[in-house]
């Protein structure tokens, strides 16, 4: 496997299934061993995201994200996807508020090449000027295509409800206005300044060997890797976050209202994560949730109704979606509201708690069965928090959540303002239910 094309020598006995190195610069390398599967999946994760841009070069992240694809020293585009289909990988990568993932899932017996694929992306992309303006246009098409789909454009319309001006606010993105007027040389800027290996962490899953991924790393990081830095602190927050959520609307001739409904709330460092984590699921978060039950079971005001969790690292946000008939939307929002308030005055049952916990158990338990969840998962873990909780560690503070834990965060969320955000048959907020602008003030 990877450097020598054999599998690795593995002992099931003495063998650790999670390891972490620090190689020189600070660059951060977790594996997990996987017996019984066959695959290998490289995520090489950056601890910068749009959160990090300036106004003037808001999508940058994301345009670095297309651009570094194109064509580094030794690969141009066509290069590394004829590399990548000729080994039956996949290849790809994501942008968020505050990190950006490149990664690939390959066979075993690929992991080096993955790695070398995806770090000469990172680390040697060109940014090439040939290259921005054909780019240019594949995310202005990007922009194009969210600004088609209720539930996307919806999704960034609540952040700006949520966070107004604050670069959380900001779709990831961008707009057409920054990613049209935005250079090569702020973003070739963007790219050397801030993706350095402290900030960095390669996450490899799979059927693969601690040591051998290791020695790949030092490979293809050479160069890159003969500073004395340390790993990066963790992302804390850095800018507070004032004003009030507000109310936002933007018309489309739709058939449906789609509304998002919802409070900010604690940052993923909170201890009261688990709690809001089971009030979620009970809330929101499947087919017996009291959201669904009442609003789709009882009424069939909605064909999609669902409750979410956004966490960031020093603020959150809980909120509540539906997609209804625009002649729904006042009963829709009036229900919403009523059972937040219920719940905030009186708690959720046994029976909730219950059932919520046992379908975070499950669901999280069954989403790690793959190699690809659990890159996701160490990678993310080491990039938000700088260490990895384990699954049994995680399946007991869910266990740990009591029903006042619940009641009391519930009654915390309630007692912060509201903000909303609303994609439908509307062109103003005079247009609006008054159980909805009543709410958001």
């Amino acid at each position: 496997m990877g450097l020598t094309g054999t599998q690795p020598s593995v002992s099931p006995v003495t063998h650790r299934a999670v390891r972490r190195s620090v190689l020189p610069g600070g660059l951060r390398v977790v594996t997990e061993y996987l017996p019984g599967v066959r695959s290998a999946s490289v995520g090489l994760w950056v601890a910068v995201g749009s959160r990090d841009e300036k106004p003037s070069v808001a999508g940058a992240a994301h345009f670095l994200e297309h651009l570094l694809f194109k064509s580094t020293p030794t690969r141009t585009a066509a290069n590394t996807a004829e590399q990548i289909d000729a080994i039956g990988g996949e290849l790809n990568a994501f942008t968020g508020k505050e990190q950006t993932c490149y990664y690939a899932h390959v066979l075993d017996e690929h992991m080096a090449t993955a790695v070398d694929i995806v770090a000469d992306v990172v680390l040697r992309g060109e940014c090439r000027t040939e290259d921005v303006g054909i780019e240019r246009a594949v995310v202005l098409e990007e922009i194009a295509m969210r600004d088609d789909d209720p539930e996307d454009l919806l999704a960034d319309l609540f952040m700006t409800a949520m966070y107004g001006n604050h670069p959380l606010g900001r779709p990831v993105i961008g707009s057409s206005e920054s990613i049209t007027s935005m250079t090569r040389s702020q973003v070739r800027s963007f790219h050397q300044r801030r993706y350095t290996p402290d900030k960095m962490v390669l996450s490899v899953a799979g059927n693969i060997d601690h040591a051998e991924v290791l020695a790949v790393a030092r490979k293809t990081f050479a160069g890159h890797l003969d500073k004395s830095a340390k790993p990066a602190p963790i992302r804390l927050g850095a800018k507070a976050i004032g004003g009030r959520p507000t109310l936002e609307v933007s018309y489309r001739d739709t058939e449906q209202a789609h509304l998002l409904l919802g409070v900010r709330g604690p940052g993923r460092g909170s201890s009261d994560r688990w709690a809001l984590s089971v009030l979620n699921t009970a809330l929101g978060g499947g087919l017996s949730s009291r959201l669904f039950q009442e609003i789709r079971e009882s009424r069939g005001l909605a064909y999609s109704v669902y409750s979410s969790v956004d966490s960031f690292a020093d603020v959150g946000a809980f909120s509540v979606y539906a997609g209804c008939s625009p002649d729904h939307l006042a009963e829709v929002t009036s229900v919403i509201t009523g059972i937040l308030t219920e719940v905030a005055d009186n708690g959720i049952t046994s029976e909730e708690l219950a059932r919520a916990k046992g379908s975070l158990r499950g669901a999280m338990v069954l989403g790690l069965e793959d190699s690809q969840s659990r890159m996701h998962r160490n990678g993310r873990g080491e990039i938000n928090y700088g260490k990895r909780m384990t699954v049994d560690e995680t399946l007991r503070k869910i266990d740990r959540v009591s029903a006042a834990d619940t009641t009391r965060v519930a009654r915390e969320l309630l007692g912060h303002p509201f903000g909303a955000a609303v994609v439908g048959p509307y062109r103003s907020h005079r247009q609006l239910p008054k159980s909805l602008t009543s709410l958001v003030h």
